[in-house]
């Protein structure tokens, strides 16, 4: 039998997640992922001794039989300086341009470190299509699955050169957080350049979080927003908001720093360690409910926000009292109760403007007037995530806000 189909047959994911941090010292198939704060500022470009530090540990990980699949950005810092720019571009087509040069840069920085180790590295550009769409979702589960049976480290990295501002994932916290549920990882790791997730400015005195085990943990924490070298897009709110989606998708996830990787990886205790909370659900449904753009609101009658948010039903016409926002058929929007409590995230089947004559009716009398195309619901149950559940007090909602620095972001369930 060859390296690589031993390989193949003996590196599979677990049937039970980590159940702590000290499981990382086994884990069989992780998903890294470094920010631009950690790798690059806008004076200097690459940094080659971060870079070089962070392909030692994880090359020295992969030759104990631990398979990486690294998520790294970088590609747009890495670009600024070769183009003459002294900060990150807000324009699309610079931001595209930034990254095209800085992505090439960047992976030859990566082949040569991992090089000098004997590691094998491929480059993995991907798009939300790529995993939402079940034809490409597909596609490059297969490809991830075999580079890892070769015993190559995939580098993931968003396809920034093309991707829109409509269909980016935001920001590469969300997108390893896909990514580990892509290839049934056992456990994400968010390295920056801060340690921990504390409850306040670590300059203040704030305490370190050890561990999140549920919304509950996180209420009242302030979380800063961009790293110190004024490259990244995200900052803290995005890791604890990636971390979340792991974690109630049935993937453990830490959040540390860079320097902290192998410690990490070792099942030190470093960082903050988000439990799992859930099984393990479809990528779209994960999509659906934390990463897509929200183009509307269908408000609910009593009756619906039950059959929605308690029985998971799907939702009829006669049920929406009020519709909100521009849409299409197939975009995703709220589904809230009368109070304005957003039950749901689902994908219509019908577009704004066909639904205001619709409200209150039932199928039956839609399809009798406006034809047999009528009977559909408007939002299929197969299309709908619950974030929480009709009825539900503030303490026991899966939604929380997390304060950040003169910005929330909200995070579903």
């Amino acid at each position: 039998m060859s390296k690589e189909n031993a390989e193949a047959q003996t590196t599979t994911a677990p049937k039970r997640p980590l159940k702590s941090r000290a499981g990382l010292a086994r884990a069989r198939r992780v998903v890294v992922k470094v920010g631009s704060s950690s790798l690059t500022s806008v004076a200097g470009g690459i940094s080659d001794e971060a870079l070089t530090s962070l392909a030692d540990v994880l090359a020295a990980r992969r030759r104990q039989g631990t398979e990486i699949i690294l998520v790294s950005s970088g590609a747009i810092s890495a670009g600024l300086a070769p183009l003459g720019l002294s900060k990150r571009p807000s324009q699309l087509s610079t931001q595209q341009a930034a990254a095209s040069v800085g992505q090439g840069l960047l992976m030859a920085r990566y082949t040569e470190a991992f090089g000098r180790h004997g590691v094998t590295v491929s480059q993995v550009l991907l798009t939300i299509e790529d995993l939402m769409r079940r034809t490409h979702h597909a596609n490059a589960h297969r490809a991830l699955e075999r580079l890892l049976n070769f015993g190559v480290v995939p580098i993931v990295n968003e396809n920034d050169t093309v991707a829109s501002h409509e269909i980016r994932f935001g920001d590469n916290d969300r997108l390893a957080a896909l990514v580990a549920h892509l290839v049934k990882a056992d456990a994400l790791i968010l390295l920056s350049d801060v340690d921990s997730l504390y409850d306040g400015p670590p300059s203040a005195g704030a305490r370190r979080i050890p561990e999140v085990t549920g919304m509950k943990d996180l209420e009242d924490v302030r979380i800063g927003k961009v790293g110190k070298a004024g490259v990244g897009t995200g900052g803290m709110v995005t890791k604890v908001e990636a971390a979340t989606i792991a974690a109630q998708s049935g993937i453990p996830a830490l959040v540390t720093s860079t320097e902290n990787a192998a410690a990490a990886l070792a099942g030190e205790d470093v960082g903050t360690w988000f439990t799992t909370r859930g099984v393990r659900q479809p990528i779209r449904l994960l999509w659906l409910a934390h990463l897509a753009r929200i183009q509307g609101t269908l408000v609910l009658d009593d009756g619906a926000a039950r059959a929605v948010g308690e029985r998971r039903r799907s939702l009829l016409p006669a049920g929406i009292v009020a519709v909100e926002g521009h849409f299409e058929p197939g975009d995703p929007v709220a589904l809230a109760d009368t109070s304005g409590r957003v039950l749901a995230h689902g994908l219509t089947n019908y577009a704004s403007d066909e639904l205001p004559r619709m409200l209150g009716r039932s199928t039956r009398e839609l399809a009798k007037e406006l034809g047999r195309g009528y009977e559909r619901s408007v939002v299929h149950v197969n299309d709908l995530v619950i974030l929480q559940p009709h009825g539900s007090s503030a303490v026991q909602a899966a939604s929380r806000t997390l304060q950040g620095d003169g910005a929330a972001a909200t995070l579903g369930a």
